[in-house]
């Protein structure tokens, strides 16, 4: 390769890759799409799931008016810190609130979001699996306590399990939100160039669980680029070859994770 050759390769290592962005639409699935295309790739954003209100308010109202009788609250997602945070402030209620109990964060970006609420999480595993709080929690603190979980109405019963297993006085779980399959593509061109992506970033389960059931059936071994273990298993249960995995759970990694695998493979 020549000098110039390396250079564009440097600059745009994904030229000539068609990559789906699977995220929520919304401003962090766009400036992903964005990053990828300025790195050469053709980026196409399809929203594999949507955020919706739960079905009924009135378990989430209950547990704001008694905020100030829970020791912790996890976050699980910044979907569940923004619909709590939305609900809190429909009430009348400040985020500051919260600065009563201890928060804990699944990951990074979920206690990235508690900080532009002016919240720091006291909690937060190195790990992007919610069991994983349970060390950065310690059992000392969690014996007696009382815990509220806002998040998805479906979501991995593992936490709360394990929060009452380690004698938690009370774990209550409450829907802040629901995530929804998102639209299926308009037309079967779009299907079919869906299903022959060169690579398939996925954030969540749902995100690939939503993908093969919107898109239908895909060749086994397409690639996959993913956030986390579970994640990763998921894709491969549905027949993904995971190429791309990073060791921390964020887009600025998975992005980084993407542009290694295709210098190192020369996948264009």
């Amino acid at each position: 390769m020549t000098g110039s050759g390396q250079q564009g390769t440097a600059k745009q290592p994904l030229r000539g890759l068609t990559i789906v962005v699977t995220r929520a639409a919304g401003a962090g699935a766009t400036r992903f799409a964005k990053t990828l295309r300025a790195m050469g790739a053709e980026a196409i954003e399809f929203a594999t799931i949507a955020i919706a209100p739960p079905d009924d308010y009135t378990p989430l109202d209950a547990a704001i008016a008694q905020l100030d009788s829970f020791d912790w609250v996890i976050f699980t997602s910044v979907n569940g810190v923004d619909a709590f945070m939305a609900r809190l402030t429909a009430g009348g209620r400040e985020p500051g609130a919260l600065r009563r109990a201890r928060l804990g964060a699944i990951g990074p970006v979920t206690a990235g979001r508690l900080q532009d609420y002016g919240l720091e999480a006291e909690a937060m595993p190195a790990e992007y699996r919610a069991e994983a709080i349970i060390d950065a929690i310690g059992e000392a603190r969690i014996r007696g306590a009382r815990f509220l979980i806002p998040r998805a109405a479906i979501a991995r019963e593992a936490l709360p399990r394990l929060l009452a297993e380690k004698g938690a006085a009370e774990v209550r779980v409450i829907p802040a939100y629901r995530t929804i399959p998102g639209a299926a593509p308009q037309t079967e061109s779009q299907r079919r160039k869906l299903a022959a992506a060169d690579l398939v970033t996925f954030t969540s389960s749902s995100t690939v669980e939503n993908f093969c059931t919107l898109v239908g059936a895909l060749e086994p071994g397409r690639k996959a680029a993913v956030i986390g273990p579970i994640t990763a298993e998921t894709a491969r249960a549905h027949g993904f070859e995971v190429v791309a995995m990073p060791a921390d759970y964020t887009i600025a990694a998975l992005t980084e994770a993407i542009r290694a695998w295709a210098l190192s493979t020369g996948a264009k």
